[in-house]
């Protein structure tokens, strides 16, 4: 437990360092500055989801971005500036999504929503992709430790989003104040991303669906005993 609170405390020491340099290093004060840094990061990020980091060459996201070398370079010093400028967005775009839903969730009613939200979403796109952050994360995660944090900093935002939907639930009586909701919103997310990982490698809905079903069963399970112990 002491060597886990270290690493986060590591992890987002490094963050700060990374951020703080950042924002002395990139310029892009103007409309046009953000929307040329904001075009390089979206184009860079489809093509590293779809080529992997390696693929994505600076060459490639210059072309798809419409800029030149020379406008990647004064935004981001390196390929890693623009791989952690990409994991960072990533964090934003799907978490931000998450904090919304959990930020109104307090029954296991909005539970349910929020895994049909998931599902119908992994069919619209036929399974392709897996989760962003997950991918990204997994090919970086031992070469280069910032890219690395930035991704862990994206899970643990997620895993404070369902933490606060359970203690909603807790709040309003649907389920005990003896419950682990720490725990709880851990083994939801461990459980949202294997699902995830097997339904993009298999091409089918049904290994997310039992792993956001079984993961509500106990839910229910809990919020059962909550009633009974009225």
């Amino acid at each position: 437990m002491i060597k886990e609170a270290g690493d986060v405390i590591l992890e987002r020491s490094i963050l700060y360092d990374l951020r703080m340099a950042r924002g002395v290093k990139v310029d892009a004060k103007t409309g046009k500055g953000r929307e040329t840094r904001g075009r390089i990061v979206a184009e860079a990020s489809r093509l590293m989801l779809e080529m992997g980091v390696a693929g994505a060459t600076i060459d490639l996201v210059r072309a798809a971005a419409g800029v030149s070398s020379s406008q990647i370079y004064h935004y981001f010093g390196s390929k890693e500036e623009l791989l952690r400028a990409v994991l960072e967005s990533q964090n934003d775009e799907i978490v931000s999504v998450h904090e919304a839903i959990f930020a109104n969730l307090d029954t296991l009613e909005g539970l349910r929503a929020w895994r049909d939200f998931i599902l119908d979403h992994q069919r619209r796109v036929h399974c392709v992709g897996g989760c962003p952050i997950g991918t990204l994360g997994s090919e970086i995660a031992e070469i280069d430790p910032i890219a690395r944090a930035i991704s862990a900093e994206g899970f643990r935002r997620w895993e404070s989003a369902i933490r606060r939907g359970y203690r909603a639930m807790q709040a309003r009586g649907s389920l005990s104040a003896s419950v682990d909701v720490d725990a709880l919103a851990l083994a939801t997310l461990a459980s949202l991303q294997g699902g995830l990982m097997l339904t993009q490698i298999e091409r089918r809905i049904a290994p997310l669906q039992a792993a956001l079903d079984a993961t509500l069963a106990h839910v229910a399970h809990l919020c059962a005993q909550s009633v009974a112990s009225e």
